[in-house]
């Protein structure tokens, strides 16, 4: 079981530095980075974090596939993985769609760009020679002249059941976003091992984290989170499971998603001052 902790999107992009030199010194495993349209690019926000520091595993959650030339994120993942092995995991979802219709990326079929992007981006990181005429993915003879020893795993940021099926058959692991409780990581799970996803097929799931010992501070602080993903989900605010609440509470839905088949839990702070809740929630999890 690992934890990792989100770098929030909308924290000044400068402050990554300090932010990932404090988590390396926790019992923190993961630093996660995203790339949302308008905030910042995924591959430069993993390069920094993982040039600062020594130990920690920096995920990508999660690349877009229509907005991703699948040789060029090879290209960069490849790089990564050759100057720091073993500290690198890497996402790639379907994009949200409004965001990739409003930069002309829509995919006639996002299953179909996923599938191809997820199976050729592995074939070059192994240092194959790949040729692909796929619905979405057009490669010709294309290699990478410096693959990685050790390819980084690839997996899969998706929600709806077809979505899950498809990373269990192609992807190394299976991103959840924020909003899924226990039972929902348990039933899918089911869905991945469906589409043949194997031991070792990892499962990390995102939770917004918010540790307060007042109550109504507590929902206050974070409801606008809950409607946020709650739109996206398509489900109502208060369905939205969160690590809210005391640092006992927070740790006791780590736990539960632990518990559920989660191989890694992401945290997801609110608020300004991220690392606080992160200590509280750590020394609740000892």
């Amino acid at each position: 079981m690992r934890l990792g902790v989100m770098f929030e999107r909308d924290l000044p992009p400068e402050s990554l530095i300090p932010f990932a030199r404090s988590l390396d010194d926790t019992q923190v495993e993961d630093l996660w980075v995203v790339e949302d349209l308008g905030w910042t690019g995924s591959i430069s926000s993993a390069a920094t974090a993982l040039a600062v520091t020594e130990r920690l595993r920096v995920g990508i959650g999660i690349a877009p596939a229509p907005l991703r030339n699948p040789a060029l994120l090879a290209m960069e993942l490849g790089n990564l993985a050759r100057v720091h092995p073993h500290r690198l995991a890497a996402g790639i979802g379907h994009g949200v769609q409004d965001w990739m219709r409003r930069v002309g990326a829509l995919a006639p079929s996002p299953l179909a760009l996923l599938e191809e992007t997820v199976v050729a981006v592995r074939a070059l990181l192994r240092g194959e020679t790949v040729t692909l005429e796929g619905r979405a993915v057009r490669l010709d003879g294309v290699s990478l002249v410096h693959p990685p020893a050790v390819p980084p795993p690839v997996l899969a940021g998706v929600v709806r059941p077809r979505s899950l099926e498809l990373s269990g058959r192609v992807a190394q692991g299976t991103i959840l976003p924020e909003g899924f409780g226990p039972e929902r990581v348990g039933e899918a799970r089911e869905m991945i091992v469906a589409g043949g996803g194997k031991d070792g097929h990892e499962l990390v799931v995102f939770v917004h984290l918010y540790v307060g010992d007042d109550p109504e501070r507590v929902r206050e602080a974070v409801r606008p989170a809950a409607v946020g993903q709650a739109g996206f989900l398509g489900v109502a605010p208060e369905d939205v499971p969160m690590a809210a609440g005391s640092a006992g509470e927070a740790a006791d839905v780590v736990r539960s998603l632990w518990e559920a088949g989660a191989d890694t839990v992401v945290l997801r702070p609110v608020g300004p001052e991220p690392l606080e809740h992160v200590d509280r929630v750590l020394a609740a999890l000892r």
